[in-house]
This record gives C-alpha cells, sequence and structure tokens, in this order.
C-alpha cells in the first residue's frame, strides 16, 4: 500500500514535469514569434534572402516547440503554443505571397488547421502593406494583384461557420480582414482613378500640342516673301 508520502511525491514530480515542459515552450514560444515578425519585416524590404534565412529558422523552432510537446498535448494546445504556430503560418504565407510561391498548407508547416486559418487571415491583412508600398511606387497593377489575393482569402474565411472554441476565434480575426480589405479597396479604387485621369490629362496634352503645331504650321503657310510689305 502506498503511504501519502509517495502518492504527493508522485504528484509533484509530474507536476514538476509539466511545469519544466511549460516554461520550455514559452521560451520557444516567443523565439518563434520574434523569428517570425523579423521574417514578415525583411519581407516588406523585399529582402528575400534573408526572409528565407530567417523562415528557416522559425520553422526549426516551430519543430522544437511541437517536439518538446508530445507528451504535454494541454501545453501544445496552450494559448501561447497555437500563437506562436499561428504566427510561423502568417510568415510562411506572407513571404509565399509577396515572393510569387504556391501557398504552403497546414500540415507541410506542421501547424493545425485553426492556427493556420487564423494565420492565413492576418497573413492577407498584413498584404494592405506591400499594397501601400506599390501603390506609393507607382505600381499599381501589383496592388491590384495582391488586392484580389485578398478578396479570395476573405471569401474563403467567411465559408468557415463552426463554433469559435473549434476554429479558435477566427471569425474574429476574419472580421478584422474585413475592415481592413475594405479600406485597401478604397485606396486601391483612388490608385485606378488617379491613373487614369493621369492617362486622360497627358493624351489631352499630346493632342493639344499636335493641333498647336499644326496650327502654327498654317500661319508660316499663310505668310509668303511676296506678301511681305513694301519699303
Amino acid at each position: 500500500m502506498n503511504s501519502i508520502d509517495t502518492v504527493v511525491a508522485c504528484a509533484i514530480a509530474e507536476i514538476e514535469a509539466c511545469h519544466a515542459a511549460r516554461e520550455r515552450a514559452l521560451t520557444l514560444a516567443r523565439a518563434l514569434t520574434r523569428q517570425c515578425a523579423n521574417t514578415i519585416r525583411a519581407v516588406h524590404r523585399r529582402a528575400f534572402t534573408e526572409a528565407a534565412a530567417l523562415l528557416a529558422d522559425a520553422g526549426a523552432s516551430a519543430r522544437a516547440l511541437r517536439e518538446s510537446l508530445v507528451d504535454h498535448p494541454d501545453l501544445l494546445y496552450a494559448g501561447y503554443s497555437q500563437d506562436a504556430l499561428k504566427e510561423y503560418a502568417e510568415a510562411a504565407l506572407v513571404y509565399a505571397f509577396l515572393h510569387g510561391d504556391a501557398p504552403p498548407d497546414a500540415q507541410s508547416l506542421g501547424v493545425d488547421a485553426a492556427a493556420y486559418l487564423n494565420g492565413l487571415a492576418e497573413a492577407a491583412s498584413e498584404l494592405r502593406r506591400a499594397i501601400l508600398d506599390s501603390l506609393r511606387a507607382g505600381a499599381t497593377s501589383r496592388g491590384v494583384a495582391l488586392l484580389s489575393v485578398m478578396e479570395d482569402v476573405y471569401s474563403l474565411l467567411i465559408t468557415v461557420d463552426y463554433p469559435e472554441a473549434v476554429t479558435g476565434g477566427l471569425r474574429r480575426t476574419t472580421d478584422a480582414l474585413r475592415a481592413v480589405l475594405e479600406r485597401t479597396r478604397g485606396d486601391v479604387t483612388a490608385a485606378i482613378r488617379q491613373d487614369h485621369l493621369i492617362a486622360a490629362l497627358e493624351a489631352f496634352e499630346q493632342r493639344f500640342d499636335r493641333r498647336t503645331v499644326a496650327g502654327l504650321g498654317s500661319v508660316s503657310d499663310a505668310v509668303s516673301p511676296d506678301q511681305s510689305d513694301a519699303p
């Protein structure tokens, strides 16, 4: 028969192991979140070589996080672990969208579906910055293409109609994406109309210049040396 000292000691040992796993997971989650943020910043600078290296480091941290919690699934599905894996999905998707690659799926990234979909929504929102950068550089067509990606992501995510406890709060993330999408659509629309106005003004200037040159030519032809005033 076990004594009370033995059973309490066993319980404490189990709690100690869980606590140690939690501390390791927190450290890895913080590192992963930081690597993902640095990856996204590098992508926006179009430093894709640097971004790829950072994303690879983030992938290693994500694997280490999952492996450290194999014996503690409750900690793997804790908020801080899933948030970090969501950030990893977001970074990988932002890189793919802006580098022109096919988007990776949840299985290849090693994240759960809920974390992946929330990361996808945040990645689509992150495209707003790239779109505004494109508009400022006069690359309206690139802004239009990225806006189309945002719209496609939103159109798909609004069809995911499951309880928030299952999707990890996806409805709130999708609502936030909708607000970003509407503002971005307005900015792109204004840029397109501005481009049309500039093109119309340039066309008008060209027609005006041609008519002016033609008019000066006809006046010159009308005045000949024989028609000049006599002394």
